[in-house]
């Protein structure tokens, strides 16, 4: 199984079953059984044959979840580890030399771990994205799962209910395998599109594809409408995209604004416009600017209100606008209202 990580290598895996089973060269190699945490870990297995690259796609993998630990700290963690692996060795070699003492006091600082170095958690799909890295594939969870609720909120189809309609129908999925070949009338843009309820194969023409090529990419969720072509003839279904959003462009297609609360410290509005202003795209009819408004919630003394601001105060709701956006609300309470 380890051997399906990338960046590990048959040394390296021999060197850690060895180590499992007692038989490692480290400080701690004639210990037994599961690894206890990561500076156990570097501490019995035999660090010539395993590198911190290797030790990086493992935690990534998701090898080292039983831990208990973030994965995001466990690879800020890794030279601090190495560190301690070596500076063990070093005073258990010390100890051997000279048998000055008894085992404890021979190996006393290096057999107390240090603290791990902390770091930020990763976001889903930040973490889903190095583990396909490391394992070619999601292990642990599927990039929907954390826009999941959201979209909801308005592509409330599923791609299991799609149904044999003439009308124009909205769905949400993530992109795999795209391509593009050469049809009849220009190029064609295939790939499937799944949300977990189903996978369909989409299609999108030269047009649709052109106006979205930073959009329409594998790994990445977005928002489409189109119809769906019914299967026929030992042909699978499948669904004809005439439009295609990615979600912060959905968010402004759909959303009425944003909800913030505020109690006693109002945002920093007029830094957080400035970080990230609304989109400005030409076309056709003029300059269209795509942006969410916001509201601030106030409650005082179980009175509640809510203070529209001006249509000026529109943002971008890109990812990391958001983020900043709950920064600043009360208890992180700020949520694209839908409906």
């Amino acid at each position: 199984g380890l051997g399906a990580i990338k960046g590990t290598g048959e040394q390296a895996i021999e060197a850690i079953v060895a180590a499992r089973e007692g038989r490692g060269s480290g400080p701690r190699g004639d210990v037994a059984g599961p690894f206890k945490s990561l500076f156990d870990f570097c501490a019995r297995v035999d660090r010539a044959r395993l590198n911190k690259r290797t030790v990086d796609a493992l935690i990534k993998a998701g090898a080292f979840d039983s831990l208990g630990v973030d994965r995001a700290t466990l690879c800020a963690s890794i030279d601090r580890a190495f560190d301690f692996a070596s500076a063990a060795e070093a005073n258990a070699l010390q100890g051997g030399l000279f048998d000055m003492g008894s085992e404890t006091q021979a190996h006393g600082s290096s057999t107390q771990e240090p603290e791990l170095v902390v770091r930020p958690p990763w976001g889903v799909k930040e973490r889903l994205m190095l583990e396909k890295a490391a394992v070619g594939f999601f292990l642990s969870g599927h990039l929907f799962d954390e826009v999941t609720t959201e979209v909801r909120s308005f592509a409330k189809r599923e791609i299991a209910e799609l149904s044999d309609s003439r009308e124009q129908q909205t769905v949400a999925g993530l992109v795999s395998d795209l391509r593009t070949i050469n049809g009849q009338r220009g190029k064609l843009a295939l790939f499937k599109l799944d949300d977990k309820s189903a996978q369909i194969e989409a299609v999108a023409d030269e047009a649709v594809l052109n106006a979205n090529r930073n959009t329409l990419k594998d790994d990445e969720v977005v928002i489409v409408s189109g119809r769906l072509q019914p299967g026929r003839g030992g042909f699978e279904a499948r669904f004809q995209v005439q439009q295609v959003w990615d979600l912060a462009t959905a968010r402004c297609r759909f959303g009425k604004f944003l909800r913030v609360a505020v109690n006693g410290k109002a945002p920093d509005v007029a830094g957080l416009l400035r970080d990230f202003p609304p989109r400005r795209e030409p076309s056709e009819q003029g300059e269209l600017v795509r942006g969410l408004g916001v509201r601030l919630a106030l409650l005082r003394d179980g009175a509640a209100a809510e203070l529209q601001l001006d249509d000026d105060v529109r943002f971008y709701p890109s990812d990391a606008a958001l983020a900043r956006w709950i920064e600043e609300a009360d208890q992180g309470r700020a949520t694209i209202v839908y409906e």
